[in-house]
């Protein structure tokens, strides 16, 4: 179950402050691979309906399409690389469009990260709920 506001992206800058909390260390190459190829974009900015969509995974549901929930498969690979059924994704209606239309929320499930892309999987933004 997923608790707002959700953790915000760690990256490279996370990764260090993580490792010097517990004495670990980390090298030039994991703090890279941290920092993946998705910009961010705060709550606030996001459209209100992607705000609804939020809501109604919190609650778990009801969702407005078939579709919903179902897993995202990452074909893209615009997204870290996970395990298969890592990612789901979720209709974020577009008001006047005839079909789903190109916007979704992308979830991942252990880290409890959400991302939304309004180009139908081009790119990706990290929820910051933070901000």
């Amino acid at each position: 179950m997923r608790f707002p506001p959700r953790i915000s992206r760690m990256g490279a800058a996370g990764a260090l402050l993580s490792a010097l909390l517990v004495g670990g260390t980390v090298t030039a190459a994991q703090a890279g691979a941290a920092a993946a190829p998705v910009g961010s974009i705060c709550y606030g900015e996001l459209p209100s309906q992607a705000h609804d969509t939020l809501g109604l995974i919190d609650r778990g549901g009801p969702y407005p399409y078939s579709q919903d929930g179902s897993v995202f498969r990452n074909r893209e690979g615009v997204l870290p690389k996970q395990s298969a059924g890592y990612y789901h994704e979720y209709t974020v209606i577009t008001p006047g469009s005839p079909t789903r239309g190109a916007r979704r929320v992308v979830t991942g499930e252990q880290n409890q990260e959400d991302y939304y892309t309004s180009g139908h999987y081009a790119t990706f933004d990290l929820i910051d709920f933070g901000c």
